[in-house]
């Protein structure tokens, strides 16, 4: 490790941050360098009674954070997004070092998040109501907004900044506090964001962040206490089903962006300059871990095999290595777990039939790297097709017609996102509207933008974060009659 990287690891907390203060635990978690699987320090190991205490601080703090002026709050938000850009450098570098993205990528991410703090910072001064006359006369209705209220926020490893922004600045904005509970894989990044609101001005006990290797032992006390009254998830399916089970025995108000299987359709009338360009950002984007990755992309027939030979072309191209390391674009993956998912699904596709166009083998050596890979032939009864590959591994099937493109693309309990790459304007609005799911990327392969509401269908999630919205995640409707 070099002094830039030891400085920026060393610049972290590492304890737990509750009430306005850092506090140390008795166990420590380990925090590992994919690209290397080295020890880059360990962090505070929160206990439930730790997860508890963070509940009690933010619902302490509750009233006066919600009487705090929208204004008040905009402003610290606001700072909040300058001081970001301004530590991008610093705080990119630790991503990187904890997650494994390449540095641009890192760089990105920090512009991502600070973006959502200057969106919502905008939106907390413009929170609405309504005054009408009662139909029948002799009243008049008021509608308010007010915030929910203490905000469990559960955030994923795979944009271990970006996500949290996106929940914690929504809820701040509504007048809400909240516990943060980062992936274990990456606290890092969620800690020096605690840092930053704390310097912006976020007062004690608003936004609080408990690191922790045994997630469940520590929420499901949090969701259970009837102080808490919202839960926001960024995680698997599968996790999101026990988490609203749980949610259920309180009424506790639940947003859920879970799991996708994204169908990318390229029509033969497609400008295949840009459905190579946006399928490479569709599914390489953060090494192939997003829940937004191309997961399934069907070509038509026709344009199939010169789309494969261009896109596998361009995936060898990608220089792999350490996120740290002067242009490269495919680093490490999370961890050696998620190494062995993807060589068990790309084997399980070529044994029914796929043909592995490039890649295809774990690389040998530290790190948990597995390389750009294309394959084609994949039929719809191969295991990835119907599960997150969450790597970089391009699985090319082919279709006829229209009709085919759209029910096998909507043949799937998931309905995250999709993209749809076609030169006819008719065409593309009419397979968008058909297909089931939250987002569409007409001839684009990128679809996340703090201005727009981001949020699956069936079994991909509740609720919108982001847009317009994404605040309305954290707000409650009262009604007021008033006899006049």
């Amino acid at each position: 490790m070099s002094a830039a990287e030891r400085a920026a690891i060393d610049s972290v907390p590492t304890g737990l941050f509750i009430g306005g203060r850092w506090r140390d635990s008795p166990a420590a978690l380990p925090v590992l360098d994919p690209a290397t699987g080295a020890r880059l320090c360990t962090v505070a190991d929160a206990t439930a009674a730790d997860g508890l205490d963070a509940l009690t601080a933010a619902a302490d703090a509750q009233a006066d954070w919600a009487n705090t002026p929208p204004r008040t709050r905009s402003d610290i938000l606001l700072r909040a997004h300058h001081a970001l850009l301004a530590d991008t450098e610093r705080l990119a570098l630790i991503m990187t070092l904890e997650m494994g993205k390449p540095l641009p990528e890192a760089r990105g991410e920090v512009a991502y998040a600070a973006e959502f703090f200057r969106w919502f910072a905008e939106e907390a001064v413009r929170l609405d109501g309504g005054y009408m006359q009662a139909p029948t006369g002799g009243s008049r209705f008021l509608v308010t907004k007010q915030p929910v209220g203490p905000s469990l926020l559960i955030t994923p490893w795979n944009f271990p900044m970006a996500m949290g922004a996106r929940k914690i600045a929504p809820a701040l904005a509504a007048g809400c506090t909240c516990v943060v509970k980062p992936a274990e894989q990456t606290p890092l990044s969620m800690l020096a964001l605690a840092a930053v609101l704390a310097e912006a001005g976020v007062p004690a006990g608003v936004v609080n962040v408990v690191t922790t290797a045994d997630p469940g032992a520590v929420t499901a006390p949090i969701i259970a206490d009837p102080r808490s009254r919202k839960l926001s998830f960024t995680g698997s399916t599968a996790i999101g089903k026990l988490l609203l089970e749980q949610c259920a025995r309180t009424v506790m108000r639940t947003s859920m962006e879970l799991g996708g299987n994204a169908p990318l359709l390229v029509f033969d009338d497609a400008d295949l300059d840009d459905a190579v360009e946006g399928a490479l950002a569709a599914k390489m984007r953060n090494i192939g871990q997003a829940c937004t990755a191309a997961n399934r992309i069907l070509v038509q027939r026709g344009i199939a095999e010169e789309f494969a030979q261009r896109l596998a072309a361009r995936m060898a191209a990608l220089p792999m290595g350490r996120g740290t390391e002067a242009g490269v674009v495919v680093g490490p993956l999370i961890d050696a777990d998620a190494v062995a998912k993807v060589e068990h699904l790309v084997a399980d596709a070529r044994q029914r039939g796929a043909t592995v166009l490039l890649g295809g083998t774990a690389i040998d050596g530290p790190g948990t790297f597995y390389p750009a890979t294309v394959l084609t032939g994949v039929p719809d009864d191969a295991e990835l097709c119907h599960t997150e590959i969450f790597g970089p591994v391009a699985a090319i099937g082919t279709f006829d017609t229209e009709d085919e493109a759209i029910t096998r693309a909507n043949d799937t309990p998931y309905g995250l996102v999709a993209y749809v790459f076609t030169e006819n304007l008719r065409r593309g609005l009419r397979v968008c509207e058909a297909l089931e799911t939250g987002m569409v990327g007409l001839n684009q392969g990128v679809v996340s933008n703090p201005a727009a509401p981001f949020g699956g269908v069936k079994e991909s999630g509740l609720g919108r974060e982001g847009g317009f919205t994404g605040i309305d995640e954290f707000l409650e409707t009262k009604y007021i009659g008033v006899k006049v």
